[in-house]
């Protein structure tokens, strides 16, 4: 029957002094692989917090749980990784600092998502990020159509940051209402001005089919210009 209390067991877990140098190793190991594996996930599975942030929660969040529960998870080593994760959190804040493109690896690059009213079409696919998704964030900010949003930015974080026309300077555009894009079709029924549903380049199309003039699409939905309501 154990001892509670057992002093070797309870800061060792009777292991010797020279497993922490294992420790060190696995932190280190853990922590490089938590930070490349969020990375390559992309900013919308990290919002609101940056991909280093949420690693080092992670990294304190499994250090700190395991000794809690485990009897077979001695309390050194714990304190061993919290004190790898700070040395090592310090080490890439300097780095962060030091080098820029180590920095864009680490957070990221702003990307321009919307100019002038129209998608940043390379961008757009780069960015892990659903047009359905992105229209409702959109609407959120009691947005109508693309045509009031003079520049749309994807933060590091991977929240998006909105510029707007001015009330005068709203354009035809790609209207984002589910009621009205849902009306898109590849057949012009009527002359007008219309938006392309996939990079929401506008158009003054006459009865017929078009073919969009930036990428080649066909399907199109009436554009509107309303101006803005808050």
């Amino acid at each position: 029957m154990k001892e509670i209390f057992e002093w070797n067991r309870l800061l060792f877990n009777d292991l010797p002094i020279q497993f922490l140098f294992e420790v060190v190793f696995r932190t280190v190991i853990m922590f490089l692989v938590v930070l490349v594996t969020l990375r390559f996930t992309g900013k919308r599975g990290v919002k609101q917090l940056s991909v280093f942030e949420v690693v080092i929660v992670i990294s304190l969040g499994s250090a700190a749980g395991d000794p809690m529960f485990y009897e077979d998870v001695g309390l050194v080593p714990a304190i061993a990784v919290f004190l790898v994760i700070i040395m090592m959190y310090r080490g890439v804040t300097w780095l962060l600092g030091k080098s820029k493109r180590f920095e864009n690896f680490i957070e990221g690059k702003v990307e321009c998502i919307i100019e002038d009213g129209q998608f940043s079409i390379q961008t757009f696919e780069r960015e892990d990020l659903a047009q359905d998704e992105f229209f409702a964030e959109m609407r959120l900010r009691s947005i109508e159509h693309l045509g009031q949003v003079r520049n749309a930015y994807m933060e590091t974080n991977g929240a998006i940051s909105l510029y707007f026309y001015k009330d005068e300077d709203v354009k035809y555009g790609l209207p984002i209402r589910p009621q009205l894009f849902n009306l898109k079709s590849t057949i012009i029924q009527k002359s007008g001005i219309y938006a392309c549903t996939f990079c929401a380049n506008t158009q003054k199309l006459d009865p017929t089919t078009g073919v969009c003039t930036v990428c080649n699409r066909t399907e199109w939905v009436l554009a509107i210009n309303s101006k803005r309501i808050v």
